[in-house]
């Protein structure tokens, strides 16, 4: 039976021992919110939406395995984001399927906007999922309208009122059906001054009405490149006015910590070396060609590992011989300009018997073209041999060989034209 009560994000007694950790296997959404700027690789950026990679159901399984042993107070697994779980709902079920297989103790919660979950509500529910978080930021249809600038529904996307109508509908369908399920709902809602922060004591009126077990109103974090940008964060004095508000009608979550979607280790103290971990994982290969035996290392000099993948205009090839390793040759890169092109071409016509790729960096476009085609990407700095070490014993990269997160290489001009 599994003690729920260890839910840090739900029980604020549990906050300071029990670890959350969140798996970014979400990438796409099926809405546009208007405070929402999705752009990821940023280890500055701490709020919903944002993550340093994404996995693949079966690195997170991996990578899940590897944090657990290393925090043994890790009670919980979440799923939310980088985009929304069932607008991704194959990667978002199959990475819990992994889990509880394994680990049938462990929480299991989902954050969505709410979409397109009701059809999978019986399925998350056969697979034990306990909380479910709903972002609902009014009941007001006009105000709706001006929060999202868009809403897809299978192939086709809504704007305005009709937008808001069918996200509204979807929501409120949801608290119903999981409540039948007999699962905690949470309401996440995000304070908007002047466009929905008059609306949060009617809104926690009828969700309270409708079984929600608590809310979550949380500040909007002024963001650039969005329609919201230049709209100033709630002040404190504005939150707990709303928080008194809601008070008569549902129990407030008052220690939410506006977690990104790769969240790891105690609520507000996330745990730097799962930051490191989950940027490794993202990328191990799923390779399905067994033939695929040599390594290409980016380097300047045959003997370190001194290279961006953007930077590299050759990869020198080695492979694993029974008298240590050989090398084999030097390959051109010569690709298309187009960055899809790009990365297409470099598995096919340069990598195309490599199983792994050392690089001192590599932006997240050539790690998801490279991944699927089952090449393991390998960031870390030092001797060629030990990378090879590395490759060719699949081992994780050691923490003095990895490259500092999140940099590129010197001749990076920032303009993600070349390793995005």
């Amino acid at each position: 039976m599994k003690d729920l009560s260890l839910h840090p994000c739900f029980n604020e007694e549990a906050k300071h021992s029990q670890a959350r950790v969140h798996l970014p296997v979400a990438p796409k959404c099926n809405i546009q919110c208007n405070y929402c700027n999705r752009l990821y690789d940023c280890c500055n950026e701490s709020r919903p939406g944002v993550t340093s990679s994404v996995l693949m159901p079966i690195q997170a399984s991996y990578y899940f395995k590897a944090l657990k042993a290393k925090l043994n107070n890790l009670s919980v697994v979440g799923i939310a984001g980088p985009g929304d779980p069932f607008a991704n709902p194959n990667e978002t079920l199959a990475t819990i399927e992994l889990i509880e297989k394994e680990f049938p103790d462990m929480i299991f919660c989902l954050s969505s906007n709410g979409l397109d979950l009701a059809p999978y509500i019986d399925r998350i529910s056969q697979l034990h999922v306990s909380h479910v978080t709903l972002t609902i930021n009014s009941f007001n249809v006009k105000t709706l309208a001006k929060i999202y600038s868009w809403v897809r529904d299978g192939n086709k996307i809504y704007k305005g009122l009709d937008a808001a109508r069918i996200l509204l509908g979807r929501q409120l369908h949801c608290i119903k059906k999981l409540k039948e399920r007999d699962i905690i709902v949470k309401i996440n809602s995000v304070v908007i001054p002047g466009i929905n922060d008059q609306e949060m004591e009617e809104l926690a009126m009828k969700v309270a009405s409708m079984g929600a077990d608590t809310m979550n109103c949380i500040p909007m974090y002024p963001t650039a490149n969005t329609l919201f940008e230049n709209i100033e964060e709630p002040s404190k004095e504005m939150m707990m006015r709303i928080k008194a508000q809601i008070s008569k009608y549902i129990k407030p979550m008052g220690h939410c910590a506006r977690c990104r979607a790769d969240a790891a280790g105690l609520l507000g103290h996330d745990n730097v070396e799962a930051m490191h971990m989950v940027r490794q994982f993202s990328t191990m290969a799923i390779n399905k060609d067994g033939w695929k035996t040599r390594v290409a290392v980016a380097t300047h000099d045959g003997l370190n590992i001194g290279l961006h993948l953007g930077e590299a205009d050759e990869l020198w090839i080695y492979e694993q011989t029974e008298n240590g390793y050989r090398f084999v040759e030097k390959r051109k890169i010569s690709l298309a300009n187009e960055c899809d092109s790009k990365w297409i071409d470099l598995c096919k016509k340069v990598l195309f018997d490599c199983q792994s790729v050392l690089v001192s960096g590599v932006g997240p476009m050539p790690i998801t073209a490279l991944q699927n085609n089952g090449i393991r990407v390998i960031q870390m700095k030092g001797l060629i041999d030990t990378g090879l070490d590395i490759a060719y014993s699949k081992k994780p990269v050691i923490s003095l060989c990895k490259t500092e997160p999140f940099k590129c290489g010197s001749t990076c001009h920032g303009d993600r034209q070349g390793c995005r």
